[in-house]
């Protein structure tokens, strides 16, 4: 979409598509995770992005109404076989490699995280 840019490549790992449930890594200053903890989401992929190389021109403009920047982007990782980006926040833009939808409790938290920041 050419929101964010970076890398996307095939997962490596024993068994592919990556299905099922998983935890990630979630930076202290998360709002997205706030209040979530260890809890697990669920993945259903065999690509992911595997490199962060902030905002886009576009990206930045997007965000500038909701106070964000390039530089507050919060980018959350997780563990597959190798690691890959699991989210990114920046403002009001949030995105997930997993299904917030399918993730049971914690998605809804999840969801509920970001409409509390709209």
């Amino acid at each position: 979409l050419g929101i964010w840019q970076g890398t996307v490549e095939a997962i490596k790992a024993p068994v592919v598509p990556h299905m099922g449930w998983n935890t990630v890594n979630a930076p202290s200053d998360s709002k997205m995770f706030a209040g979530l903890g260890d809890q697990r989401f669920y993945f259903v992929h065999s690509y992911a992005a595997k490199s962060w190389t902030g905002a886009s021109a576009a990206a930045v403009g997007a965000v500038a109404s909701g106070g964000a920047s390039e530089a507050e982007a919060v980018v959350t990782t997780c563990d597959y076989g190798d690691g890959f980006i699991a989210a990114v926040e920046a403002g009001p833009i949030w995105g997930t490699q997993f299904h917030p939808e399918k993730s049971g409790e914690a998605g809804l938290k999840l969801l509920d995280n970001w409409v509390k920041q709209l």
